[in-house]
């Protein structure tokens, strides 16, 4: 049944990982960063607000953000940090509501229907989500979210971007419609440049276009499932409910681009990256799995599934990228791929070590930064943690040619001074996360 109040809240975190960085490390304050693969085959996973208006955005390639924005900070991700401020946010998430429906580390729905509250007038709703964006700037040290509220999670998501970053969009009952009218038909999930150009060509440019057009009609144009959910959420019809976490029976990352995707050795680096995320999840639980999956969404919305399952459960990134690029090449995706994800299922809380009889198979795994079991063979990846022996905390500036050059500073520090040391410097040494 459709709501009448605005109750259900998205919160969604401004540039998170590049934010998380630029929180932690006084340097970056208020310059481009670009938080993703930094290698040749590297892909963006997060720009800075400062590195976007370079034109740089997620699901780029490292290498064409490099051209766009040389002087900004490249670097390789944290994912323990970004794990801890997503855990904090969740927190004070479900301590406004038991509904709580978390999308990726840094985006959630929550139902306010389900929240102590005298009343779900929207005077209410604004107050609390204005109470709970300071929450979650307090809970994280300094980071801010974009928050939407209205009736349904299609209209709460759009009311989230309307006003990047730290903004709140409260959509009143009744005005939904008008709010969407004037929007491009984009706006709408599931409307790729595929869908766009082919809505474009009947004279469809807006939701209010897309209002007027009859279901027979857009089922002729996109197809029946297609057609019918587009003809709902022209008219803010979304029913969903909000959904708290289940028992985990799979463990699954994917991402949505702007653009579609047709480069194969830049969706080969997306599922790479991915697969390290599964794999990061994977170990924080205690779990391993026997079966990798990947979700590929063309351009014509047609979405394909392909699984492998392994004789022994696995946490390894290595293994699950290898799996997943695996059953990428026997999919045609010459069209364009506006989706992609990796799964592990089968899930298990013991591990089969070495796997096919291999030995640090981890290393293999392109951007990755590998178990560190001595001085001489550590990877020192751009923004990760450091301590010096006498200088205290700091982070990796860059490496190469056998020199290794850090920052010295902290999230409470002021912006601090660099030093170069070798690769091999005993009194340097990785942060334990």
């Amino acid at each position: 049944m459709r709501r009448t109040t605005a109750s259900v809240l998205h919160l969604d975190l401004d540039a998170f990982f590049a934010a998380v960085e630029q929180r932690d490390k006084p340097s970056l304050r208020g310059k481009p960063v670009v938080v993703g693969g930094v290698g040749g085959r590297g892909v963006v996973a997060t720009a800075s607000y400062e590195a976007r208006r370079y034109g740089i955005r997620s699901a780029m390639s490292t290498r064409e953000a490099r051209a766009r924005c040389p002087h900004a900070a490249f670097l390789s991700g944290r994912f323990p940090a970004y794990r801890e401020a997503s855990e904090a946010v969740m927190g004070a998430l479900r301590e406004v509501s038991p509904l709580v429906e978390p999308l990726s580390l840094d985006e959630a729905f929550v139902d306010l229907a389900s929240a102590d509250l005298p009343d779900l007038e929207v005077p209410t709703v604004t107050m609390l989500a204005e109470e709970l964006r300071e929450r979650v700037h307090e809970v994280t040290h300094g980071l801010t979210a974009s928050v939407g509220v209205a009736s349904s999670k299609f209209v709460a998501k759009v009311a989230s971007d309307l006003d990047k970053p730290d903004g709140l969009v409260v959509v009143p009952p009744g005005t939904e419609q008008a709010l969407l009218h004037p929007m491009h038909v984009s706006v709408i999930p599931g409307v790729g440049p595929a869908t766009a150009e082919r809505l474009r060509r009947a004279g469809i440019h807006t939701v209010a276009d897309l209002e007027s057009v009859s279901a027979d009609e857009l089922i002729r144009l996109v197809g029946r499932a297609h057609g019918l959910g587009l003809h709902a959420l022209a008219r803010a019809d979304d029913d969903r409910p909000v959904v708290a976490e289940r028992e985990t029976k799979s463990v699954s990352v994917e991402g949505t681009y702007d653009t579609d995707l047709t480069d194969r050795r830049l969706m080969e680096g997306l599922l790479t990256r991915q697969a390290r995320e599964v794999a990061e999840r994977l170990r924080r639980h205690g779990l391993s799995g026997r079966t990798v999956t990947i979700k590929v969404r063309l351009h014509d919305f047609t979405t394909l599934n392909r699984s492998t399952t392994l004789g022994s459960p696995t946490d390894r990134a290595a293994t699950i990228a290898r799996l997943a690029c695996g059953l990428l090449t026997d999919l045609d995706t010459t069209g364009g791929v506006r989706l992609l994800g990796v799964g592990v299922s089968g899930l298990a809380d013991w591990i089969q070590e070495d796997l096919f009889g291999e030995t640090g198979e981890d290393d293999e795994l392109p951007e990755e930064t590998p178990t560190i079991p001595t001085a001489r063979e550590r990877t020192w990846a751009p923004g990760m943690d450091v301590t010096h022996r006498e200088l205290g905390p700091g982070w990796v500036w860059g490496s190469g040619r056998g020199v290794v050059t850090v920052r010295f500073e902290t999230r409470e520090s002021p912006v601090g001074p660099v030093r170069s040391f070798s690769v091999t410097d005993p009194d340097l040494s990785p942060e334990k996360s």
